[in-house]
């Protein structure tokens, strides 16, 4: 697990520098100090704004979980969206554990049933 940790934060220091250095190799005139990192990581160094803050991390009426970051390099979690998505998740995982369920109670009663006190694969 601290293997996993020390990868995840030297890929967060890599993306990091390669950002600055991507906005460091352009002439000063064309930085817009945001974009990607190798077309696929986020980053944003200019000085956050409600707006941006608002879209990025309470925009109920999106459909995505992960945004741009608003300061920094990375990935930020749309709070309703992500809290949507767990209720959802959660309760299709109970529905179908209660039908599992059911069915299981059903195959236990007809074993029973049969007299064997044990249930048997049908």
């Amino acid at each position: 697990m601290i293997d996993l940790i020390r990868g995840i934060r030297t890929l967060a220091w890599v993306a990091l520098i390669g950002a600055l250095y991507q906005e460091l190799r352009k002439p000063p005139a064309e930085r817009t100090w945001h974009g990607r990192v190798g077309g696929v990581v986020p980053y944003d160094f200019r000085v956050p704004t409600i707006e941006r803050l608002r879209s990025a991390y309470w925009d109920p009426s999106s459909d995505v979980v992960f945004t741009d970051r608003v300061f920094g390099v990375g990935w930020a979690i749309n709070i309703p969206v992500f809290i949507r998505k767990v209720n959802e998740a959660a309760t299709q995982y109970a529905e179908s554990s209660r039908e599992m369920r059911e069915q299981i109670s059903q195959r236990v009663t007809r074993a029973r049933s049969r007299g064997n006190g044990s249930p048997r694969e049908d």
